[in-house]
């Protein structure tokens, strides 16, 4: 009788893999955690219970069909497992790389509130599509029939390019415009090489264009070419921008030089790594070298900004986080890993005024949390006479983003906006008030996550396709 491959999790313990010493991976922008062997994904993928009702999977934004590929990889099927996992994500390795697992599927993981310790689903889910793309059965696209029909995206972040995958491979034109002078967004730009090493971005890119898909790069939407142009140019059209614009410090001092955003910040460093010219790295103005550094913020982006500053040889990094651990949006794991680096983390701590210009030190006002308020969240207020000076040399913002004005910037006062400046459009499908306009990913929801802008990216490319199914039968009447 053939073994059983699953329901090991009593007798084989949670297993990550191999994440190189705090001293080796602080000198480089390497990802920091090794690759399971397979005999080790295949250990731990057979650690799940295969749950009647998959937590796992109800909790992934994209429902992923995780207890079947984990099977798969246990039994030693990993083309198919491959096969699986590609059908509901886009992008797998990339997810797997960098979703906040521990709040999404392995933290919702039955055998994890069992006490048992969850299945390492992330890790396993990189390990299957890295070696779908080794052994080379990822295939590039090869649409069965060639539509007439011509979509255009503006924004080849997670959102945009996963509409445009599902849209090319369907058959329809696909165009993607985007101001950068690479695909990816801020998985290109904003998201370091420790966590997402800029090849895997880039052969995904490289996929969708041997597929077909046309990218017009380094342009601004609303300078280089307006939003009609566009629209008039496609059937229909899909807006994925993102949001960029960052929440500012407020305080006296707060306009000081070296004071600068987290965008710009990350920007510039992952643009060396690629070995790019970048004046405002090598002036000093974006480098954290030889400087004491403050980073305001306890979200993920925050934790993006401490762990490049380390690895640039900053001679201190310090957060400032205006709630405690527990409250704070970040991931859990990379709070450790920063800390395993050498950064130091002030909690209930909030920036109220900056000293020099140059900057020379940040006025940090001492919170408390107090009552909870209306979603049950206990809100800071200061401690009366507790503020204390940061030395600081760079302070980086990263406080979150919001929208751009895109109806000002692309003159489109037709382009309704809700009152956080998001794009209105409708659950699921992305549909907007204007015809044949659908949005995506953060520029609707709010900052979010990559795996919510691939799920939005999905979901409206099939609202695309069957507005373009119903505009040809109307004209065929």
């Amino acid at each position: 009788m053939a073994k059983q491959p699953m329901l090991k999790f009593v007798t084989v313990e949670r297993d990550m893999p191999e994440k190189r010493g705090a001293e080796v991976r602080r000198q480089d922008f390497h990802e920091i955690y090794a690759e399971f062997a397979d005999a080790k994904a295949k250990e731990q993928a057979g650690r799940c219970s295969q749950c009647g009702v998959p937590y796992c999977q109800s909790h992934c934004p994209l429902h992923n069909n995780i207890p079947d590929w984990l099977r798969l990889t246990a039994e030693g099927r990993l083309k198919e497992a491959y096969e699986i996992s590609q059908l509901t994500n886009t992008f797998p390795e990339i997810c797997g790389r960098i979703c906040p697992q521990d709040r999404l599927c392995e933290g919702n993981c039955v055998i994890e509130q069992s006490g048992h310790g969850t299945v390492t689903i992330g890790a396993v889910e990189k390990y299957i599509t890295d070696t779908a793309w080794e052994e080379g059965w990822v295939e590039v696209i090869k649409p069965s029939v060639e539509r007439a029909d011509s979509v255009g995206i503006i924004g080849a972040g997670p959102g945009g390019l996963a509409a445009a995958d599902v849209l090319r491979r369907a058959g329809v034109q696909v165009t993607v415009y985007d101001r950068y002078d690479r695909g990816g967004g801020l998985m290109t730009y904003g998201i370091p090489g420790f966590k997402l090493e800029k090849d895997v971005v880039m052969r995904r890119v490289e996929q969708l264009e041997q597929g077909g898909v046309k990218f017009v790069l380094n342009c601004n939407v609303g300078t280089d070419i307006s939003f009609d142009e566009i629209r008039k140019k496609h059937n229909a059209l899909l807006i994925a921008t993102g949001v960029y614009k960052s929440r500012d410090l407020e305080g006296p001092g707060a306009g000081a030089t070296g004071i600068v955003r987290a965008i710009d910040y990350l920007t510039a460093s992952n643009r060396v790594c690629f070995g790019d010219d970048v004046p405002e790295y090598e002036s000093g103005e974006l480098n954290a070298a030889g400087k004491r550094i403050v980073v305001v913020g306890g979200g993920d982006t925050a934790m993006d900004c401490v762990r490049t500053a380390i690895r640039q040889g900053a001679t201190s990094v310090t957060c400032l986080y205006r709630r405690d651990r527990e409250n704070m949006p970040g991931s859990q794991r990379e709070v450790a890993n920063a800390e395993e680096e050498g950064v130091k983390f002030e909690w209930l701590s909030a920036p109220v005024g900056f000293v020099g210009d140059p900057v020379t030190s940040v006025k940090v006002q001492k919170m408390r949390l107090g009552a909870p308020d209306a979603t049950g969240r206990q809100s800071p207020e200061p401690i009366e006479g507790a503020v204390e000076d940061a030395p600081a040399d760079l302070v980086i913002k990263a406080l979150g983003f919001e929208p751009e004005d895109l109806p000002s910037l692309w003159n489109q006062k037709e382009l309704e906006v809700t009152r956080w400046g998001t794009i209105k459009a409708e659950f699921t499908t992305g549909q907007t008030a204007m015809e044949g306009v659908f949005a995506v990913g953060d520029i609707v929801r709010g900052a979010s996550l990559v795996v919510w802008a691939i799920r939005d990216g999905r979901d409206s490319a099939a609202a695309i396709l069957n507005y373009l199914n119903g505009a040809q039968a109307v004209a065929a009447e």
